[in-house]
């Protein structure tokens, strides 16, 4: 099935980081399905590139397994990236004890995480301050960097549901697991009040646009049940408090995880993270609907509570796009399609379009600049055949002739990109290729 003009971009076998012969099967089962040549070769190059090139495998001394996984070309553990990375190996856990440990050891190392600081988003495997020891919060050893985004432990509740129900195993979900997750339920309780100085978060950067106002406090907010964040999916400062994608996420999550705690007796942390989550859902309801003058009602991107509301959408992952992805709706829920019809029009100010396609950006890497991750989560929040059919494509015209997903591509010129090793868009590529397979794989079966 290989071309021999598209050799593959994958590292030698002996230099990958992990190898599963699962995951192996896997990818070359779906490849046998695919019959575009340059689509094959990109699903082929980017489903492993987390497991051939992020991740350091271990095991404790009593034998536990320990997953640390890098972003790519940043050597830092995030939260959220990590959890997004191995999130298509779970329907390979069940039955292969290699994917079961790999996943069962990120649970653990997030856990670890947590309990080391849950304000934090991004960990070094090993005890050590880096580049930001200087940022004005409390910074200790193990930390990268400690910029608060609600979604860090949201995604850390979602991969450890995501392990129970894949494979029934309750191994890593142990007193140390559940410590971790009632350190997060006092941290959301902490962050619900959305009062600056009620709070023991503080954050600011020498010489950086980063740094929280008001003495690195951040600004006020009206207590309202929603989750104050001091920072986006993007690790870019929030312009409101009042995340609403992260919201919605978070809401969904902490379900899950009730459900998950009620499996191991624990009936009174599952009675609190259910009520956080019914409180969020209702605060959302109330605070972060918002009236658009075409479109009329739709979801804002962050509120304060007080009655403001910032109307965009990033492509980072919590976004009001990812909504369903993330369980929180349906796809074809009337407010995320108004919502979803703002994301991908020129209402919304981080959408662009240009010569190499159109889609959502973020003010992370500068304006006129398109996120294959946004595209990926266009085609799987997509019910129409065409439009998964635009989004592949586009992606196969973008990737400058590396074999990759990148961070973003300049809306005129796919060569003009940044992050040549970015593991999670190589991930989630691969997860929509895979998905796609399973639900729709006549969109595979023909060439682009």
């Amino acid at each position: 099935m290989n071309n021999p003009r598209l050799p593959s971009r994958r590292p030698l076998a002996d230099q990958r980081t992990f190898t599963s012969p699962a995951c192996e099967r896997l990818i070359d089962e779906i490849a046998a399905t695919i019959a575009d040549d340059e689509l094959r070769w990109l699903f082929t190059n980017c489903l492993p590139n987390t497991l051939d090139t992020t991740v350091a495998f271990s095991r404790d001394v009593d034998g536990r397994p320990d997953t640390y996984v890098i972003t790519g070309d940043i050597d830092a553990m995030w939260l959220r990236d990590s959890a997004a990375q191995v999130w298509p190996c779970l329907p390979l856990a069940r039955d292969h004890a290699d994917i079961r440990d790999l996943l069962a050891g990120v649970v653990r190392r997030q856990t670890a995480c947590i309990l080391l600081d849950p304000y934090a988003n991004a960990f070094y495997r090993e005890a050590r301050l880096g580049e930001w020891r200087d940022d004005g919060t409390l910074m200790v050893p193990g930390v990268h960097e400690r910029k608060w985004e609600l979604d860090s432990p949201s995604y850390f509740l979602r991969l450890s549901h995501g392990y129970w129900r894949a494979t029934d195993d309750l191994a890593p979900l142990d007193a140390r697991w559940r410590e971790a997750v009632r350190a997060v339920l006092r941290l959301l309780r902490t962050e619900q009040g959305g009062v600056p100085g009620r709070s023991p978060y503080l954050f600011t950067r020498p010489g950086s646009t980063d740094s929280l106002l008001n003495g690195g406090v951040g600004d006020p907010a009206k207590p309202c049940g929603l989750v104050r964040s001091a920072f986006r999916p993007s690790d870019d400062l929030c312009k409101l408090p009042y995340h609403v994608p992260s919201n919605a996420m978070a809401s969904v999550a902490l379900r899950e995880t009730a459900d998950l705690l009620d499996t191991l007796g624990d009936h009174a942390d599952a009675d609190e993270a259910r009520a956080i989550s019914r409180e969020i859902v209702a605060a959302l309801e109330t605070h972060a609907v918002a009236h658009h003058p075409a479109l009329g009602e739709i979801w804002a991107y962050e509120v304060d509570g007080h009655g403001s509301v910032c109307l965009m959408d990033d492509a980072n992952i919590p976004s009001l796009l990812s909504l369903p992805y993330l369980g929180f709706c349906a796809k074809d829920d009337p407010r995320y399609l108004r919502t979803r019809a703002f994301c991908l029009g020129e209402t919304n100010p981080y959408f662009f379009r240009g010569a190499t396609g159109e889609g959502v950006g973020g003010p992370h890497a500068g304006l006129r600049t398109i996120w294959p991750l946004a595209v990926v989560m266009r085609a799987l929040t997509a019910v129409e055949d065409a439009e998964i059919l635009v989004c592949l494509r586009q992606l196969r015209a973008t990737h400058a002739g590396t074999g990759f997903m990148h961070e973003t591509f300049d809306v005129e010129d796919a060569a003009r990109f940044t992050r040549p090793w970015f593991a999670w868009a190589n991930t989630l590529f691969g997860e929509l290729v895979a998905t796609l397979h399973r639900e729709r794989p006549h969109l595979l079966a023909r060439p682009l």
